[in-house]
């Protein structure tokens, strides 16, 4: 017994030596991080605080990563990313679960503690496994993952990661919110850190040569325009097609005001151009310069032609039409400069290039104000523009309220954390947790009839755009809640009666937004109840609004691979009532039926260029809108012709340059997307000559900056079958269409940073035939770098054609902008120093230039200065109200 008591106490001893030994060796929270704190539950309190408190850090590591890339994804090109969590005190919680969104899908990752899974389309989750030791004090965890493509901008990284349990209140974590730059007033997303290393973060691959421009390489550039301000009193923008100058010294003083005849028109039809002189400072005066407004109609001209006179007797303005007068207004308008007074006398006869003058604006993904879309009208009609393609529906939202569909706007025109989507949709794209952040809306019947009448009275036509059958996503689930609500009511009939999907379809497919779901079924005939539907009640806005609908944009993409698997669609094929033997037709068939279908009602279709290629001509109404949107270097001229030799109107939407969601220089600091163009600056846009396609392969290069090759030349395959075919002699377009997609632009100052000055030159080029532009060869031909029909003297004559436009840009139109309120991007400031001294410029010169020694204050530019450091330099808008993006100047 007493030997037992002794190995009891000497056990004893050696326990209590070795706690204490442990005790000298660890401190209370070393023992915690050796787990000896236990896991729990997570609680609401643990959800406030991690979104509170979880330091959320994303790094890009390198774009080279084949070797780690998942073959089967993506062409097996991937890029390599981490994201490190921390918090600064314990939580060791475990039962949660982070949704974030990710534009590139998932190939793989590297966590023992945690799972990464793509959801759909751009949603992930990161989720605890069980090897999670919960979050410690300063200890931070790093998921290591590999994702599709590459990335190339900072704003690739989607803000908003939502951390959220079951039966508890799921929260935005805070570290992941975006911020606004007071000074840019820009949005940008703090948790990401910036992309500095050219072989690792801005090369998309070993064979991409973009540079990545410093402050010396803009200034370098940007040289070419000189040193001196030009004289731009006489430029108006868009370029007139005629203009001269009488008496090249007179001068017309305007100082006051306006004495306006209306003679045979309509006051409201210009009503809006002469309020926009007004708000430059030309009011209407009894006892101002007599203006003389008339009406002359000429059906040889274009609709909106008009001539224009200045003289010593004052102002005339002639239109063809209402919008003829409009247009001469508002040349008189962009001849003024902002606290000038006089005008020069001058002659112009003027008339459109092209009939369509449009741009798209994407409200589906992220909406935009109804305040943003009417300033963008007014700016729209400033120059001329008189196409509006308002996208109202896509995958991530439903943006118009369509009476007696209220689950179109109840749950689809918000996004939030609903997993069952009955009350919102998915939080894809960042969106968040609330319901009523900026980028989820709509339009009410109210709201888009005061769209529809505020672009009349500017002489601009709405078309709006719900795309189908792909991109649906937001209409199905509006419909599928629909559906649940009436079967719980045990009405079958009001479930079924607008159902858009078929609920026993298992196909496994995957759109190029990679959603799994978001293509509305062909072979239902509810589809196209729904379709009816909704074009009656737009309809009857468009015609309630007096601006009656008779264009409609069907979209039209389609989603390869879905229906594969479903019943209602192969007993379609089966029965073959509609001449559809195989399921690859049904997406013709589909964009067949629906542009008939709204034929019937007076509305002609228009749609992308994919989406039409495959149907069949004879199965089409006879008036098709196509807008084509291929990329140059991969032969868009081709696909343009075969639909432009279909007799169908085309609308140029290169995304190469009139993709105005793409960065306006190669830079990770710049925002938007690149798959087609790294580096679309308003100089670019003001190149293009939309009448002459495959051209520009002479001085533009590919998305990597290498020589591409376009051939036009017929050409047939080994049985003699013609495979591509130049352009029919006499054929031409309807038109240019600038496109804002929005995917990562969640608020209106983005979109106002993205359109603006690039539409200004979008209008230039639409309006305006340049004199250097290269005719079409209806012939073929076959161009490259080395071919030169773009002659070193065209070329001459474009460059110096633009250094009037930007000179005209930063000393007239800019100042303009800023005083609409409209947040135009400020180009980056060149800048260099040499021999101690500080050199600047700007890519329009006239724009107010400032510099900051470090530490020191900012001071406005205005020659060359001594400096004797690094310099900080940016651009200001006229105003002082905004700035642009600072860069570093190295002293040497």
């Amino acid at each position: 017994m007493n030997n037992k008591l002794l190995v009891i106490l000497l056990a004893v001893s050696i326990l209590i030596l070795g706690c204490e030994k442990a005790s000298e060796q660890s401190t209370p929270s070393d023992l915690i991080s050796q787990k000896s704190e236990v896991l729990r539950q997570v609680t609401q309190k643990d959800i406030d605080q991690l979104a509170h408190d979880l330091d959320v850090k994303f790094d890009l590591i390198s774009n080279a990563q084949k070797d780690k890339c998942d073959k089967n994804k993506t062409d097996g090109l991937c890029f390599e990313a981490s994201i490190t969590l921390s918090v600064p005190q314990n939580i060791p919680a475990i039962g949660w679960e982070i949704y974030f969104s990710q534009i590139a899908p998932l190939h793989n990752f590297d966590s023992e503690e945690f799972t990464l899974t793509h959801i759909n389309g751009d949603l992930h989750k990161l989720t605890p496994t069980e090897k999670f030791e919960g979050f410690v004090k300063d200890q931070s965890k790093t998921i290591l993952f590999r994702a599709s493509y590459w990335s190339l901008s900072e704003s690739d990284i989607m803000p908003n990661y939502i951390i959220r349990a079951d039966n508890l209140t799921a929260r935005v974590i805070e570290s992941t919110k975006a911020k606004i730059d007071p000074d840019t007033q820009m949005e940008f997303v703090p948790y990401v850190s910036t992309y500095t290393d050219y072989e690792n973060h801005f090369q998309r691959t070993k064979d991409d040569r973009t540079p990545w421009l410093d402050s010396e390489g803009f200034y370098q550039r940007n040289s070419v325009l000189g040193e001196k301000l030009l004289d731009v009193s006489k430029v108006i923008i868009p370029t007139p097609k005629s203009i001269t100058y009488p008496d090249n010294s007179g001068q017309l003083d305007l100082s006051t005001g306006l004495n306006i005849s209306y003679g045979n028109i309509d006051k409201k039809q210009v009503f809006a151009a002469i309020e926009r002189l007004s708000v430059l400072g030309l009011s209407e005066n009894p006892s101002g310069v007599a203006v003389d407004l008339s009406i002359k109609a000429d059906f040889d001209k274009m609709i909106g032609s008009y001539s224009f006179k200045v003289s010593s007797d004052g102002i005339s303005i002639v239109g063809v039409d209402n919008n003829g007068v409009f247009n001469g207004l508002q040349s008189l308008a962009s001849l003024m400069s902002l606290n000038h007074q006089t005008i020069p006398y001058l002659d112009v006869i003027d008339e459109p290039l092209y009939e369509f003058r449009g741009m798209l604006v994407d409200t589906a993904r992220n909406f935009r104000s109804k305040a943003f879309i009417l300033k963008l009208l007014d700016q729209m009609a400033a120059y001329k523009l008189n196409k509006l393609h308002l996208h109202m529906g896509e995958d991530e939202g439903w943006r118009l309220e369509i009476p007696g569909l209220p689950e179109l706007t109840e749950v689809s025109s918000k996004r939030c954390l609903d997993l069952t989507e009955q009350s919102c949709l998915m939080p894809q794209l960042g969106a968040g947790v609330d319901s009523n952040a900026s980028v989820n809306g709509y339009y009410s019947v109210a709201d888009y009839t005061e769209i529809l009448q505020a672009a009349s009275a500017r002489h601009i036509q709405v078309l709006p755009s719900l795309d189908m059958p792909g991109h649906s996503r937001a209409a199905i689930k509006a419909m599928a809640a629909r559906y649940k609500k009436y079967s719980l009511l045990e009405d079958k009939e009001k479930a079924e009666q607008y159902l858009l999907h078929d609920p026993n379809d298992v196909t496994k497919y995957s759109s190029v937004q990679f959603y799994q779901d978001n293509t509305i079924n062909a072979c239902q005939e509810s589809s196209y109840q729904f379709i009816e539907k909704v074009m009656k009640e737009v309809q009857k806005i468009h015609a309630d609004a007096g601006q009656p609908l008779t264009r409609y944009h069907i979209g039209a993409d389609e989603t390869a691979g879905a229906w594969l698997e479903s019943d209602v669609c192969k007993s379609f094929i089966a029965n073959n009532k509609h001449g559809v033997t195989q399921m690859k037709e049904l997406g013709a068939y589909f964009v067949e039926r629906v542009s008939n279908m709204i034929s019937k009602m007076g509305i002609e279709p228009a749609a992308w260029s994919d989406g039409l290629e495959h149907t069949n001509k004879e199965n089409m109404p006879p008036v098709v809108q196509a807008n084509a949107w291929d990329h140059l270097p991969w032969g868009a001229h081709s696909k343009v012709n075969e639909l432009a030799n279909r007799n169908w109107q085309i609308v140029l939407s290169i995304p190469d340059v009139t993709y105005f969601d793409f960065p306006y220089e190669a830079d990770p600091k710049e925002h938007g997307y690149y798959w087609a163009s790294r580096r679309t600056n308003t100089e670019k846009v003001f190149q293009f000559m939309p009448q002459n396609l495959p051209v520009h392969a002479e001085f533009w290069l590919d998305r990597q900056d290498n020589s591409y090759v376009a051939d036009d030349r017929l050409k047939k395959d080994e049985n003699g079958s013609v495979t591509h075919h130049p352009l029919e002699q006499g054929r031409k377009f309807l038109g240019v269409q600038g496109q804002l997609w929005g995917e990562n632009v969640r608020t209106d100052n983005v979109a106002e940073y993205k359109i603006f000055p690039r539409i200004i030159a979008l209008a230039e080029r639409a309006w305006h035939k340049a004199s250097w532009s290269v005719p079409y060869n209806y012939m073929g031909a076959k161009y490259d770098q080395s071919t030169h029909t773009f002659t070193p003297a065209m070329q001459l004559e474009r460059d110096n054609h633009w250094t009037v436009f930007a000179n005209a840009l930063g000393q007239k139109e800019l100042p303009k902008l800023d005083l609409a309120d409209v947040k135009y991007r400020l180009p980056t400031a060149g800048a260099k120093i040499d021999a101690g001294q500080l050199f600047a410029n700007s890519a329009f010169p006239g724009l107010t230039i400032e510099y900051q020694e470090l530490d020191g204050h900012w001071t406005i530019y205005k020659h060359p200065v001594n400096v004797t450091s690094d310099v900080n330099i940016r651009l200001s808008t006229t105003n002082n109200e905004r700035k642009g993006r600072i860069v570093v100047v190295k002293h040497k």
